[in-house]
């Protein structure tokens, strides 16, 4: 068992304090990691609980590379896609952690890397997005998409966005793009206030390969993924990106369901109440 949290913060080091002991009863723990520091590559463990937030799991699938491990996320942080599992909850589920008896979703990640000339500058897998973005004074990019060596188009947009389905909740959301079903072999491309209002966001197949070039970068426009700069852009460069060999490995807790989540986590009541017994909709009177 791997315990990855990000111990700067009070309330996440006395959470890991307090459940350090109940986790020891059920798996022997290879990594205690409250930085985020340790190198994973030659350890040997089945599952991860990751205690934090969506940015503590992003983290860990960064942490992990090609060497993905499915992931238990605590949620000790806002809003919580990915870690969705209350503390209380974690104790009360530690018995099937134990047992081996829990689902596990692999989800879609890219490898994405930037290339200038014939050389590869650098590289990342992307859980969330890749996104080519401007910077101040924030003049507008002309990016150039190609799907399998085919132009695409041309967008003239303030950046772009690649996102997987597990992004398609994130900036891409934000961007105006669609939600995708997490487990769903497909990526989105969303630009960010296009100046043509028909260019709007498409989803693609994972299968493809995917490049945007931008001719005349301004200085500052970058390539980030999962929110940390990859690269900054220099005329010419491309960026180009796959489906990872790699798979992010989510474990499905009982009774947190993907159209639960999202209900819960966009406010997606509408006029319905929920029945108090069955957390079911029932009808108003």
């Amino acid at each position: 068992m791997i315990v990855l949290a990000l111990g700067e913060r009070p309330r996440v080091a006395a959470e890991a304090a307090r459940m350090r002991g109940a986790i020891e009863t059920v798996a022997d723990i290879v990594v205690w990691d409250l930085e985020f520091a340790a190198d994973l590559d030659r350890v040997d463990a089945d599952m991860a609980i990751v205690l934090g937030g969506d940015g503590s799991i992003l983290r860990a699938a960064h942490q992990m590379g090609l060497k993905q491990r499915p992931i238990l996320g605590v949620n000790l942080g806002r809003l919580g896609f990915l870690a969705d599992l209350l503390p209380d909850e974690l104790l009360r589920l530690l018995p099937q952690l134990g047992d081996g008896t829990f689902c596990v979703v692999e989800h879609l990640m890219l490898a994405c890397c930037l290339c200038r000339g014939s050389t590869v500058v650098a590289e990342d897998l992307a859980l969330n997005e890749v996104a080519v973005l401007a910077c101040p004074p924030f003049a507008m990019l002309q990016a150039h998409l190609y799907v399998d060596a085919e132009w695409v188009t041309t967008y003239s947009c303030d950046g772009l966005i690649v996102s997987t389905p597990v992004g398609s909740t994130a900036h891409s959301l934000s961007a105006g793009g669609p939600i995708l079903r997490k487990d769903l072999q497909a990526v989105v491309i969303s630009p960010i206030s296009p100046h043509t209002l028909t260019n709007r966001p498409v989803v693609e197949c994972a299968d493809r390969a995917y490049e945007i070039a931008v001719p005349s970068p301004q200085a500052g426009a970058a390539v980030v993924i999962d929110g940390r700069v990859l690269g900054q852009l220099e005329p010419g460069d491309r960026l180009r990106v796959r489906r990872a060999p790699a798979t992010f490995k989510l474990i499905e807790a009982p009774g947190h369901s993907y159209y639960r989540t999202l209900r819960e986590k966009l406010g997606w009541g509408g006029s319905l109440h929920l029945n108090s017994e069955s957390g079911k909709p029932r009808a108003e009177t």
